[in-house]
C-alpha cells in the first residue's frame, strides 16, 4: 500500500474531528432490549440462523469504567465504494485503542477474497492518519467476492487463527451484510470464538429501516450529484438552448433521483416506483417528458433537466415482461445465433414474442433492440444496468416532438444532451454529516466487539439531531432480513428498502414537481459540499432523511 500525496484540502479535512454521540465520549454500558424477529418469513430465517436469531436490540448509555483484555479486529471494506469507509475505519481504530491501548486492528485486501485468500495489513496509527476524512476504499480496497462457501469461512477461520482475530467487521451493503450474517451464525455455530459486526454502507440508500436510518455514503453522493446538476442548470439557464438528460446511479431504487431532485427543483425527475405502482409503458413517461417539454417551449423556454434513475427500465412493468420473455426465448438459442443479420434476428424475436411484449419491442428505437437481444451477461440474461436510459428517453422525446411539430402542436426547439453521473460521487471527500457517522458506526463497533457480540450491525439513530444527541447502539441483522429468489434458489437477504409512495420526501416531491416544471424558474443551486461555517450549511443531513424525520 502506497502512502498518498496530500492536497491542500486533504490536509485540513485531516485535522477535522468528526462530532459523534456524547455516550462513545465515556464509559459505556449495554442496554438490551426485546427480542426480535426478521421482518418477514420468520419461521425459515430462524431456522436459517438459529444461533443468531431473535437476539434484543441494544443502546449504549453512560457506565463505570471496566477492564477490557486485549483483542485483534479483522475489518474488510466490501462492494462499491460509498464516501466514509476510511472514517470507519478510523473510527474502529480509535474505538478499539481507547478500550485497550494493546488491540490491534487487521485490514484484509482487497474486499472478502483478502479474508479468504490471507492477504492482509495491520493498519497502525501512521497508517490510519493518512486517510483520515477522506473518500475512497484504497486504505485496504475493496471487492465483490461473495462469502457463501465452507470452504471460505473454514480459510478465513485459519487466517484468524495465525493473527490471534477474535472479531471481523464487515463494511457493505445488503449482501455484504447478508454474508456477515452468515459467517456470524458459522463461526458461533462451530464455536469458534469469532464475532462478525457489519456496517451499513451504500450511496444508492437503500439499506435503511427503522434502526439503520441511512446508510453511509449516500449524503455525500446525493450533496456531489446535485452540486453537478445545479452548475448544468445554472448552465441551462444561461445558454437557454439545451435539455439535459441527467441518469443517477442507484441500481434498483430511486432515493438518489428523489434526493437530487428535491436538492435541485429540475423540471422533472422520474421515480421508478411511482412507474411501477401506476403500471406505466415506456411511451407513458415519454409523453409526460413531451408535455413539459411542450409547455416550456410555448412560454419560450427551450431548455430545462430530466432526473432518470439508473434501475427505471426494470421497473416498468411492461418491460420487466419484456425482458423476462426474451431471458427465456433467447437463452441458448441455437436458431436465433445461426441468424446472420441484426434485421433477421429482429424479424425472429419479434414473431416469437408474445403480442403485448412483441408491441414494446417494436415500438423501440432499434438501436436499444438490439443492444436487448446481444449483449447478454454470462447467465445469458440481459444486461439492463448497460441500457442508457437516458439516449433511449431523448431519442423517443425527439420522434414524439418531430410528429407534433408535423402536427403544428409544437414550434420549439430540441437540443439534448445526455450525462451519467455515477462514479464521480463514490469517492467524494465525505461530507461533515458523513464524516461524524461513519466515525460513529465505526467507534460503536469496537464496543459491540469489546462486549462480546456477534451477527449485529452497527447501528447510530436521531441523525437529524446535533451529533452529540446520537442514539448508538446495535441492531441484529437478521432482524432485516427476509427470503427472496436468487439465481432460482430461495435465500436469506436483507430487504432492499424501495422508494416509499406514501413516505414524506415523496409527498413533498409530488407536491412541488409540477410548479418545478412551469416557465418559473425553480432551479436551485445547491453548489459543493460546505466542510467550513455555520452547521445549518455544513452539517445537515440529506433532505430525504429530514422529511422522513419530521423536520
Amino acid at each position: 500500500m502506497e502512502l498518498m500525496t496530500k492536497s491542500p484540502l486533504q490536509i485540513a479535512r485531516g485535522s477535522y474531528q468528526p462530532k459523534m454521540p456524547a455516550v462513545l465520549k465515556g464509559h459505556v454500558v449495554l442496554k438490551e432490549g426485546a427480542a426480535t424477529q426478521s421482518v418477514a418469513d420468520q419461521e425459515e430465517i430462524k431456522q436459517l440462523f438459529p444461533n443468531t436469531y431473535g437476539m434484543p436490540l441494544i443502546t449504549f448509555e453512560a457506565g463505570e469504567a471496566k477492564a477490557h483484555p486485549a483483542v485483534n479486529v479483522g475489518v474488510i471494506l466490501s462492494g462499491g465504494q460509498a464516501p466514509g469507509g476510511h472514517n470507519v475505519i478510523s473510527g474502529l481504530y480509535d474505538g478499539l485503542k481507547a478500550l485497550n491501548p494493546e488491540n490491534k486492528l487487521y485490514g484484509f485486501l482487497g474486499g472478502p477474497s483478502g479474508l479468504v485468500d490471507h492477504k492482509y495489513i495491520e493498519l497502525t496509527g501512521k497508517v490510519i492518519d493518512e486517510y483520515r476524512n477522506t473518500g475512497g476504499f484504497d486504505i485496504i480496497g475493496s471487492g465483490r467476492t461473495k462469502l457463501e462457501e465452507t470452504e471460505q469461512y473454514e480459510k478465513g477461520a485459519e487466517i484468524c487463527r495465525q493473527l490471534g482475530i477474535k472479531a471481523i467487521v464487515i463494511i457493505g451493503g445488503d449482501d455484504s451484510n447478508t454474508n456477515a450474517c452468515v459467517l456470524a451464525e458459522y463461526y458461533k455455530q462451530k464455536n469458534y470464538g469469532i464475532q462478525v459486526i457489519g456496517c451499513p454502507k451504500t450511496i444508492d440508500g437503500d439499506l435503511k429501516n427503522e434502526m439503520i436510518e441511512t446508510s453511509f455514503g449516500f449524503d455525500t453522493a446525493c450533496k456531489v450529484y446535485s452540486e453537478l446538476i445545479g452548475n448544468i442548470q445554472r448552465d441551462a439557464n444561461s445558454a437557454k438552448k439545451y435539455w439535459h438528460f441527467i441518469r443517477l446511479m442507484g441500481r434498483s431504487a430511486s432515493h438518489i433521483a428523489l434526493e437530487c431532485a428535491l436538492q435541485s427543483q429540475p423540471n422533472m425527475c422520474i421515480i421508478s416506483e411511482e412507474v411501477e405502482a401506476k403500471n406505466m409503458t415506456l411511451n407513458d413517461i415519454v409523453e409526460q417528458i413531451v408535455d413539459v417539454i411542450v409547455a416550456r417551449a410555448n412560454a419560450g423556454l427551450n431548455f430545462g433537466t430530466v432526473l432518470i434513475p439508473e434501475g427505471l427500465i426494470e421497473f416498468i412493468p411492461a418491460m420487466k415482461r419484456l425482458i423476462a420473455e426474451l431471458n427465456d426465448l433467447l437463452a441458448h438459442n441455437e436458431d436465433f445465433n445461426a441468424l446472420e443479420t441484426d434485421d433477421e434476428k429482429r424479424q425472429y424475436v419479434k414473431g416469437m414474442l408474445s403480442p403485448e411484449s412483441s408491441q414494446v419491442y417494436r415500438d423501440l428505437p432499434k438501436g436499444i433492440a438490439r443492444q436487448l437481444t446481444l449483449d447478454r451477461d454470462p447467465h445469458g440474461n440481459v444486461q439492463v444496468s448497460l441500457i442508457e436510459t437516458e439516449k433511449l428517453l431523448i431519442e423517443m422525446a425527439a420522434k414524439r416532438l418531430a410528429k407534433l411539430k408535423a402536427e403544428g402542436k409544437y414550434k420549439g426547439k430540441f437540443s439534448p444532451l445526455s450525462h451519467f453521473f455515477g462514479y464521480e460521487g463514490r469517492c467524494a471527500i465525505p461530507s461533515n454529516f458523513d464524516a461524524d457517522y461513519t466515525y460513529s458506526l465505526g467507534y460503536t463497533a469496537a464496543i459491540l466487539i469489546s462486549e462480546g457480540k456477534t451477527g449485529y450491525m452497527s447501528s447510530v439513530r436521531n441523525l437529524t439531531a446535533p451529533a452529540d444527541q446520537w442514539i448508538a447502539g446495535g441492531v441484529p441483522i437478521t432482524m432485516m432480513m427476509n427470503m427472496e429468489r436468487r439465481n432460482g434458489k430461495m435465500k436469506p437477504v436483507i430487504q432492499k428498502a424501495l422508494v416509499r409512495l406514501d413516505g414524506a420526501p415523496f409527498k413533498y416531491f409530488e407536491k412541488h414537481r409540477k410548479s418545478w416544471a412551469d416557465e418559473n424558474f425553480s432551479y436551485i443551486y445547491p453548489g459543493p459540499i460546505q466542510y467550513y461555517g455555520p452547521a445549518e450549511v455544513c452539517d445537515q443531513p440529506s433532505k430525504t432523511l429530514l422529511l422522513e424525520q419530521g423536520k
